[in-house]
Order: structure tokens, then sequence, then C-alpha cells
């Protein structure tokens, strides 16, 4: 009796168990092996505004710790200009997979509506990941300008108009929009001169090139006890104790308040356990006591936001900045 057919099923049989098997074993361990890739490759945050500046502080603090809590390198990229819109743009056709990310601030919900042709869509072609940060700012004044005061800088503006001009650290920052709603709601004309980040519009200020600029506390600070500016005042509604002596412009200015907020963003579709374990990361870094105190002492606040709340939070902003920046005319090509 030939047995050959008999033994020939299960051999075939057990072929066919062994090669589903190893077919499901790279999908069983799909997950392990994308998370040792993951730690091991380079996450980089494109900062749109070149070192020095708030955004690109803010970016490298936070990077290092989030490297340190993912355990995977991180890089700082600077690419400056048109506002930040150079730098999301870019992170925009990036691959959604985590590894490049976009620290931007205010300017990327005003741009919605300042620039005319963005190329992209601030709220669709991102995914937001959280709030890091928010910043007010203080109106300083090169050493040598004839006032001392907001008071003074207006009167002066309204006896020599077109003379002075506001340094302006990225075109629809909240810094930007902050100059205008100031000469909006003081009735003067002050030139703006537009640079490509923060850090050197300051330099020019301090050299004394420019007369006035709207920076941030954590820009303004190292420079406060040197006498190297004048504080004239600050944008949040209340006085700050880290400028003491230096009064809100609101105090002289009806109703004049302007705060930035900082943020991290990945590309549009990003997976959501993706977005979920760096935003754990970011919170993790702004919820540490070094990172608390740092913000503290550089009169900045940090709210907890996780993505969904960002997402609504950004999606609000573009429409308010939307009727401030129409009822200003203010625009850029």
């Amino acid at each position: 009796m030939n047995t050959a057919p008999a033994l020939a099923r299960p051999l075939a049989l057990t072929r066919r168990c062994a090669l589903t098997a190893l077919c499901a074993l790279p999908a069983a361990l799909a997950p392990q092996f994308a998370l040792a890739q993951d730690s091991g490759k380079p996450l980089t945050i494109v900062v749109g505004s070149p070192s020095g500046g708030t955004t690109d502080t803010l970016a490298r603090v936070i990077g290092r710790m989030v490297g340190d809590t993912l355990g995977r390198p991180v890089v700082v990229e600077n690419r400056a200009g048109a506002g930040g819109n150079i730098a999301a743009a870019y992170v925009a056709k990036a691959p959604a997979d985590g590894s490049t990310l976009l620290m931007s601030f205010t300017g990327h919900t005003i741009n919605a509506t300042l620039y005319k042709n963005l190329g992209f869509d601030p709220v669709k072609d991102f995914t937001p990941i959280t709030m890091v940060a928010k910043v007010p700012s203080v109106l300083i004044a090169r050493k040598a300008a004839p006032f001392s005061d907001t008071a003074g800088a207006i009167a002066y503006a309204k006896a020599n108009p077109g003379k002075l001009n506001f340094a302006i650290g990225a075109q629809g920052s909240s810094l930007h929009l902050a100059s205008e709603q100031f000469k909006m709601l003081t009735g003067t004309d002050i030139v703006n001169v537009p640079y490509k980040g923060t850090g050197p519009a300051l330099s020019d200020v301090l050299a004394g090139t420019v007369d006035l600029m709207f920076a941030s506390t954590v820009n303004v600070l190292p420079h406060m006890k040197n006498g190297t500016i004048k504080l004239l005042g600050v944008s949040s509604r209340e006085p700050l104790p880290q400028f003491a002596g230096v009064p809100p412009i609101a105090q002289t200015v009806k109703g004049f308040e302007s705060m930035a907020w900082f943020g991290l963003f990945g590309p549009a579709q990003m997976p959501a356990d993706v977005t979920q374990k760096l935003y754990a990361a970011v919170k993790k870094a702004i919820e540490s006591p070094d990172y608390q105190e740092r913000m503290r002492t550089e009169a900045a606040t940090t709210v907890d936001m996780p993505p969904a709340a960002f997402a609504k939070f950004v999606a609000q902003d573009v429409q308010d900045w939307a009727k401030i920046i129409k009822a200003s005319g203010a625009t850029v090509e």
C-alpha cells in the first residue's frame, strides 16, 4: 500500500502553517522594530527665525528635554524668513512620521489673514501637538531716544510724524501686530523696519540704529540691568514683577494688550499614537521644575493644552486675528 499521499498532506499543511507564521512575524514585530528605529532617528525641530529669538530659545530648551525623554537626538534647524512661512511650508511637506516638527508662534495664525499667498493652510496642513508658552512683550527704545516712557514716545511721534521707526522682529508675529495696534490706538505715524527675526532686530535697537521695538520679555531681560536700552512699558494688562518700575502700556494707551503664544506642530495626518507620544514628552518638559522656574523668571507662563485642545485654539485664533488684521489694514505680499 502506497502511503505517500497521506504523508504529503500533513507535510504540506505544516509548511503552510510555518509560512503563515513567518509572514505574520514581521507584522507582529513591526511596533517594536519601528520603536527601535524611532529611538535612533534624529528629531528635527524647524524654527522660522534666526538663532537668538524667543522661538529659537524655546525650541532648544524644549528640544533638549524631549530628546532626553525619548532617548533620541534632537536638532534645531533655523529656516528664517517670510514671517515664519518658509519654515512652516517646509514642515507642511515633510513626512508625517513625527521626525520633523515646527516650533511656531502667534504668527502661524496671524499669517493666515496677513499674507495673501501662503502656499499652505495653517490649520489643515499641520497636526497641532501642544502650546509650550505664552509670553508678553516690552516696548523698548534705543538708549539715546529723546523720551523715557510711553507717553513721551507718543508725544514725540505726533510732533515728528514719520521720523520714528519700529524694528519688526518678524512680519506676521504678535510683535508686529503689537506695533500696528500701538500706532492705530495712538494715531501715530511710525515707520516699520522688518527683520527676519527678533535677534537681529533687537541687535539694531541695542546699536541705536532703530528707535523702537516690541520685544518679548525672554529677549529683553538679559539687557534690562545694563542700561543699553530704555524700557517704556509692558504689553500685559498688569505690571510684571520681573520688570519692576516698568508700567503697563495700557495705563497710557487704553485697551492695549499683547501676548504671544508658542507651540509645536507636526505635518498633517500624523498618526495619533505618534502625536500623543510627542505631546507626553513635551508635557513632561514643560511641567519640569527647571522649565517652570525659567518661565517664571522670564515673565512667561505655561499652559497644559493637549493636541485636541490646541487644534481648537489654533482654529479660533485664526478667526480672532483676522478681525484685528482687517481692522488695521495691515497686509504683506
